[in-house]
């Protein structure tokens, strides 16, 4: 398989794809949901609330955090995490952006 070639696309086009390969996994829309639906800093909740491993949702914690979706703060002996507002809005814009760029009728095929 060849070296995906990032420097042919724009900054932007390359953080979209971050931050898209980032949710495309249900654990990780999963615990993007929950963490939503908290409407509070998630400290060590996923285990009990997702049934899956502590050393898989820490990885999944871990991939979020690294595409900037989510934000981690120090608190005791574990970490608490939160959705990253302006890295969402950013999110939610571009996809925007993308999704009202088509605009339909094309019958090419």
């Amino acid at each position: 398989m060849g070296l995906t070639k990032t420097e042919i696309f724009t900054d932007r086009q390359n953080h979209l794809a971050v931050m898209l390969k980032a949710i495309a996994h249900p654990a990780r829309i999963a615990i993007l949901e929950y963490i939503i639906n908290a409407n509070a800093c998630i400290c060590g909740d996923l285990v009990t609330e997702l049934g899956l491993a502590q050393a898989t949702i820490s990885q999944h914690l871990k991939e979020l955090k690294n595409a900037g979706l989510i934000q981690g703060t120090i608190e005791g002996v574990s970490i608490c995490y939160c959705i990253e507002p302006k890295a969402w809005e950013q999110l939610q814009n571009e996809l925007g952006t993308l999704f009202n760029s088509y605009k339909g009728g094309n019958t090419c095929c």
